[in-house]
């Protein structure tokens, strides 16, 4: 027998306060066993549910890459904020670039985007965008050098609250930063010290994610698993 729809109700939004991450339907599936397991289409419309139950609050059910996710709406992250003593991480302009270029020309090589850019890109910049997870080697190019293609991951989708790789805002051409600073939400606030690069207030992490080269709905470029990238002089 199926079990009633209010309980149901209530399990899913327990569940999804209690996960501190986003959820997807299959691991939704797996708190239940036997006759009881709900069908996924009845999951979606549970949520679809909950979700305008709380259109008048200040939570929010968001679909991302990983799947839903319980989160405070961005309208009060200027309260909310306040609760932490440490200041939001902040990315300089080369970093946010950098970023950029990877999300809407995946696959690229370090090389490429310095071409684009028309300056090299620090050893430091790779590596913390990978530390984050945000990017990732999909394979290698088939050039003298082999040079490492980059692209971005799931939990660079779910940390823009995106589903995929298609909700990035339509930019035909990398020209501006602060265009896209404000379209993908980098932060609201840009700070500019004398003599410095501006530099950007990130948003608050969301737990991380194990990405993965499979294939999947998600927008990323799939490639054959590669080493590590060769250090460039």
């Amino acid at each position: 027998m199926r079990m009633e729809r209010k309980k149901l109700k209530n399990i899913i939004e327990a569940a999804l306060l209690a996960a501190g991450r986003p959820l997807s339907l299959d691991q939704l599936q797996t708190m239940f066993e036997g006759r009881k397991l709900p069908e996924k289409a009845v999951l979606r419309e549970v949520i679809s549910e909950l979700q305008s139950d709380y259109e008048s609050t200040a939570m929010e059910i968001r679909e991302v890459s990983s799947g839903f996710r319980v989160q405070v709406r961005a309208g009060f992250s200027v309260w909310i904020s306040k609760l932490w003593e440490d200041r939001p991480g902040r990315y300089s302009r080369a970093l946010l670039e950098t970023l950029s270029l990877i999300a809407y020309r995946q696959p690229i090589t370090r090389g490429e985007i310095e071409d684009v850019r028309g300056v090299s890109v620090s050893t430091g910049i790779m590596r913390t965008l990978q530390e984050r997870g945000w990017i990732r080697i999909l394979g290698h190019r088939d050039v003298p050098g082999r040079p490492a293609m980059f692209g971005t991951t799931r939990e660079f989708l779910d940390y823009f609250g995106l589903k995929s790789l298609n909700e990035l805002p339509p930019l035909a051409e990398i020209r501006d930063i602060d265009s896209i600073n404000v379209e993908l939400d980098f932060g609201d606030d840009v700070e500019v010290s004398q003599g410095e690069e501006p530099v950007f207030s990130a948003k608050v992490d969301t737990p991380d994610f194990d990405a993965t080269d499979s294939a999947s709905e998600d927008g990323e470029v799939v490639a054959e698993p590669a080493g590590d990238e060769k250090e460039r002089s």
